[in-house]
């Protein structure tokens, strides 16, 4: 009798054991689905932070060359006044700039 009240212990604590075995089994694959949801999660709040920063990105590209392109056009136009005010100067004092170095080569000094 003993011994089948020994067996019947023994019979219990491996149940006990596999339904613990099952319930620690069940945690993990929940814990693995709760991680592997999480990681999605992430991912996908990663992937439109990314898309908001590239497409802020884009727009100041887009702006800031729109700039540019306005800011070449007008040191263009900045460069050809410089250049031709610089023409209507040789040009003016030109002849006076030819008398004079033809003055200082012909002139002969002792």
């Amino acid at each position: 009798m003993a011994s089948n009240r020994s067996q019947g212990g023994i019979q219990q604590l491996l149940a006990a054991e596999q339904e613990a075995q099952h319930i620690v089994n069940a945690a993990r694959s929940a814990k693995l689905a709760r991680l592997k949801q999480a990681k999605e999660e992430a991912e996908r709040e990663i992937a439109e932070y990314r898309a908001q920063v590239e497409l802020d990105f884009q727009k100041k590209v887009a702006a800031s060359s729109g700039d540019s392109g306005a800011n070449v056009k007008r040191l263009e136009q900045e460069t050809e006044t410089k250049i031709n005010h610089l023409k209507s100067e040789a040009s003016r004092i030109s002849q006076d700039v030819v008398e004079m170095l033809l003055k200082h080569v012909t002139t002969v000094r002792n």
